[in-house]
């Protein structure tokens, strides 16, 4: 990535500011499962947490396609949809895979109509930087400054490490929704199936619990048993079907 070292070193990003800055930014995604949900905690967190930058946004792209993104602030989220248009500074980085810097948008030329939307809308200034997540979704960390003060090496340095520390919790994110799906469909599949079907209603009707409890309940006396869920069902459904001694 390119980055501009005109402003001292005793300006870059400190040691412990850092830390504690991914770890906020992992604490705050890591139990989450929805995609949009964690861009809108990765905006915010980023928001709040980079000195001199006023909104912060997403910009994501699925299978080459917009997939739209998230706004700390809603009044400038066009500027990170490309459904809003697509030429911006989110996908000049995207497609030069390298940060890319406007320190002050009255004297920017590379994106005009862009560039027009968000004056009007008060920022002065951005920098972008690429966000791989996986072999799906890309996509671009957006700060944006309110102010005249200068988008320093600082806030480059912080661009690039919130883009790469993003791009692994939001492949976490993808990861834990996809296996949330496939246990979803499984559970489906399960209580749709012939003799674990009957061993839920079961218990279902002992406990007066409802089916995903009644799932629960089996696989962890399937768990404590060591044996496969289907067996345990098998056995639970003989056993309340003999007939009981008069």
């Amino acid at each position: 990535m390119n980055l501009n070292t005109r402003e001292p070193m005793s300006d870059n990003l400190g040691v412990l500011e850092t830390a504690a800055l991914l770890r906020e930014l992992t604490a705050g995604l890591i139990g989450i499962t929805d995609f949009d949900e964690a861009l809108t905690a990765l905006v915010r967190i980023a928001r709040d947490a980079v000195p001199g930058v006023a909104w912060c946004g997403f910009t994501a792209l699925r299978a080459g396609e917009p997939a739209g993104g998230a706004a700390s602030d809603p009044r400038l989220a066009e500027l990170d949809d490309l459904r809003h248009g697509p030429d911006s500074p989110a996908m000049s980085a995207i497609r030069c895979r390298e940060m890319i810097l406007a320190e002050d948008l009255a004297a920017e030329s590379r994106w005009p109509a862009w560039t027009g939307r968000a004056r009007r809308l008060g920022v002065r200034g951005v920098i972008s930087a690429p966000v791989d997540v996986d072999e799906q979704m890309i996509g671009a960390m957006n700060l944006y400054a309110g102010s005249a003060e200068p988008l320093t090496t600082r806030h480059q340095l912080t661009a690039m490490l919130l883009a790469e520390h993003a791009g692994l919790l939001l492949a976490a994110v993808r990861d834990r929704a996809r296996q949330a799906a496939e246990v979803d469909q499984l559970d489906t599949t399960l209580l749709e199936e012939g003799v674990v079907g009957q061993a839920i209603g079961v218990i279902m009707t002992q406990r007066g619990c409802p089916a995903p409890e009644a799932l629960d309940v089996l696989r962890s006396a399937a768990a404590s048993l060591d044996i496969p869920l289907r067996e345990v069902a098998e056995r639970l459904v003989i056993t309340v079907s003999r007939p009981r001694e008069s």
